[in-house]
């Protein structure tokens, strides 16, 4: 569904991604994971549109990437960016319609409303509180919600636990496999290697711009290396 190859991508002079590809099929969850400043935001900026690669290629269904974010977006890439990204001042009932701009199913958009109120019932009671105003865990309910309301093929998740307490951590994973249950395919970029690894169905390590190891979630989460780097096991040398 998505194929990412050789793209490299530049602040200025700074090699930000560095000959990276991947592969995304329909219905999976795809996770990458590393550390802070490894470029997992740089990657899910260029996939929505924002940033541009220098050279490589990126094909989204058989076809390139389109140029323009709003492109991308209509194209059925969804970003639901790092730190939520609200709009603070709107409601939460507000911010759901953003989600839909590009629609003009104005029945369709209701039904959805409708099932996202099912699947988040904390954001029905705040449907008309100010957005600005909820708890982090309730932001980033909320800035998922947004992005499925533009009924996305593909929903790039930035960092969804950051910052998060235990519990909205876990409720915010079981929305991830419940959102994909549904048909929706998941490119998710996490720092909680080990939640992010359990439910992925295949995953990338990303260090300094490079894509060092990848596999199915489970092989990496018994890969000795990243358990000392990204889950904290420490192993005994002989």
């Amino acid at each position: 569904m998505l194929e990412i190859k050789d793209i490299n991508v530049f602040y200025g002079k700074i090699h930000a991604l560095k000959n990276v590809s991947l592969q995304v099929a329909k219905g999976e969850i795809v996770t990458i994971v590393g550390a802070n400043g490894a470029g997992k935001s740089t990657l899910m900026w260029t996939l929505a549109g924002v940033l541009k690669a220098r050279d490589g290629s990126i094909i989204y269904k058989d076809r390139p990437l389109p140029s323009f974010a709003h492109d991308v977006a209509a194209s059925g890439i969804i970003l639901v960016p790092e730190r939520r990204r609200l709009y603070a001042n709107l409601t939460v009932r507000e911010n759901l319609i953003m989600g839909a701009f590009l629609r003009n199913d104005i029945n369709e958009v209701k039904k959805d409303l409708e099932f996202i109120y099912g699947l988040f019932p904390i954001l029905k009671e705040r449907s008309n509180q100010y957005a600005g105003t909820l708890s982090g865990g309730e932001q980033q309910m909320a800035a998922i919600a947004r992005g499925l309301m533009s009924r996305p093929e593909i929903l790039l998740l930035d960092e969804p636990s950051l910052g998060l307490s235990p519990l909205y951590t876990s409720e915010v994973f079981k929305t991830i496999r419940q959102i994909r249950d549904k048909g929706t395919t998941i490119l998710l970029a996490e720092q909680n290697a080990h939640k992010a690894l359990e439910m992925a169905n295949r995953a990338y390590v990303l260090e300094t711009g490079r894509i060092v190891l990848s596999g199915t979630g489970k092989e990496l989460l018994a890969n000795a290396a990243v358990q000392e780097a990204y889950l904290g096991v420490r192993h005994k040398v002989i």
